[in-house]
Order: structure tokens, then sequence, then C-alpha cells
């Protein structure tokens, strides 16, 4: 009788709805999330409040390292004009070291997913071991290693390719530095598009009568672009604001931008609005790249 009546559609015999079950859900959903929200409010956001307040405050006339709340936005105004050429510099080194740490990464990251074999997880290691020791430890290594007396100067010296006689201490090196330091970031994202990827589908198209790279510009690259996409962007961002390389590897005039910021906030009295004006310029900066790179390249999945 009563599947009857359900069938029939009687109200007072359907069961009732489960909705404590499905709040009792949502709720868990909300937190599960609360304690990354929490983290990204209290580390992030509220420094970037500050970091904003910062930038719009105003010197003390005669009181070098004082300063008090104002709007001022001659602040920005210094930061993209006086520091223009920073930024420029910054941008194209990033861009050198984004390129060639992907025309490194990429045949590197095929070889590991369809090459390696046995030796895919040594491969693996040797990619990921530069994390195992301090950034700055590696960019002091490198500037012994790049260094007048060391090999890489002397090989380069013999073949008369160095115009100064020297490779540390320039633009050269920095973008070695940088190359190197971020290259990991580089490969791992490729790599794991890579590994995904079916060798059937790659296979097929020499089954096509296509050449090796017909079938690598048409099947193999458009498969990793999910991770070039992630490469790039972990590469070229972390570049784009770094200090550690030019500090240590390249020349004392013509500084990046991130020098600047950091002599900004640490050796000039009362640089705190230019600093946190400049630290501003270059996240709307990079934000606005990486828009345009994702708008122009991007595709639905990133890794």
């Amino acid at each position: 009788m009563s599947a009857l009546a359900q069938v029939a559609g009687d109200p007072d015999l359907e069961p009732a709805p489960a909705a404590p079950v499905a709040r009792q859900r949502s709720w868990t959903a909300y937190l599960l999330m609360l304690p990354g929200v929490l983290w990204l409010g209290v580390f992030f956001l509220l420094p970037l409040v500050q970091l904003a307040s910062v930038s719009l405050q105003s010197r003390y006339p005669g009181f070098p390292g004082y300063y008090y709340r104002d709007l001022n936005f001659a602040n920005y105004a210094s930061a993209l004009t006086d520091y223009a050429p920073h930024f420029a510099r910054s941008f194209l080194y990033a861009g050198l070291a984004t390129f060639l740490a992907f025309a490194v990464a990429y045949p590197l990251a095929y070889a590991m997913a369809f090459k390696a074999g046995r030796w895919r997880n040594l491969m693996m290691i040797c990619v990921i071991a530069p994390f195992f020791t301090s950034f700055i430890l590696r960019t002091f290594a490198w500037s012994q290693i790049l260094a007048d007396e060391g090999w890489v100067a002397g090989v380069l010296n013999f073949l008369n390719v160095l115009p100064d006689g020297h490779i540390i201490n320039t633009p050269i090196a920095v973008v070695a530095g940088l190359t190197y330091n971020f290259l990991p970031f580089m490969v791992l994202p490729i790599y794991a598009s890579l590994e995904r990827a079916d060798p059937r589908v790659i296979e097929a198209g020499g089954d096509l009568y296509a050449n090796g790279f017909t079938t690598f510009r048409t099947v193999t690259l458009p498969i990793s672009m999910p991770g070039v996409l992630a490469g790039t962007l972990l590469t070229f961002i972390p570049a784009a604001g770094d200090f550690v390389n030019m500090e240590l590897l390249g020349p004392q005039r013509g500084k990046m931008i991130g020098n600047v910021i950091n002599d900004q906030f640490l050796a000039v009295p009362g640089g705190y609005p230019v600093a946190a004006a400049l630290s501003f310029t270059l996240m709307a900066a990079i934000l606005v790249l990486v828009f345009l790179y994702v708008r122009r390249f991007g595709t639905e999945e990133l890794v």
C-alpha cells in the first residue's frame, strides 16, 4: 500500500528530505577551509594591507627615517618614473632566464618521461637535489664557479669569447644564476604533463606519416602546454623579483628592482614608503604580464 501511495504521489507517505545531512556536509566543507583562510588572512592579506598603507605615507621634512600617514600617490609616480630602467632590467633578465630554463628543461623532461627507463628516479633526484641546499649557498657556489680564476672563465678566455676577460659581476652571470636556481621549477611541471601523456597518441603521429618535428609540434608540444605554462610562470615570477643573484653575481651598477626595494627598506632612511610603492608596482606589473600571457597561451588546466 505504501509503495502504491508513493507511486501515486501521496505527500503524507513520502519520505522527508535529508536537509540536516546536507547542511552538515556544507558546514564541514567550510570548516575544512577555515585553517587555510585564516592563514592567508593573517600572513598574506594583513601584511598586504599594511604594505598598501605604508606605500601612501610621507616623510617628515627634516627628519630622515620618520614618516606619517597620508595619501601620497607621488610614491607611485616616483616608482614608475625614477625606477623604470630597473623594472625593464628585471623583466629582461627574468625573461632570458625563463627562455634558457625552458630550452634546458624541455629536453630533460622529455628524456625523463619517455627515454629514461630505470634511470628515471635517479634523474628525478638530480633535479630535486638542489632544493636540499640553501638558495643563497647555491648562488655563492656559482660565484666561485664563474670567478675569474675558475674553469668557466678560463675556457671562455681561451676561446676569446669574453670581451672583458671575466664573466662574474656581469649580466651574463646574473642570467646564468637565475636560470640555474629556478630550473627545477621548469622541469617538474613539464615532466608531470609529459609523464601523464599516452605514448600511443604520440606514436599515432608516426603512423600517420608525420616526421619527428611535425609530431612534436602538433602532438607532443600541445599535450605538454599545461606544464610549459605552469613552468614559465613559476620561473618568471620569482626571477623578476629576485635580488640575491644580482647582489652576489651581478655588477655594482644597474641593479634589478628587487635590489632597489631591498635597499629602500634596509639602507635608505625613510625609504619605507617608496619601497612599499615599488613592491605594489612590481606586483601589478607581474599580474598584468601573467594575465596577458595566460590569455595568449593559456589552457584549461595548468598542471
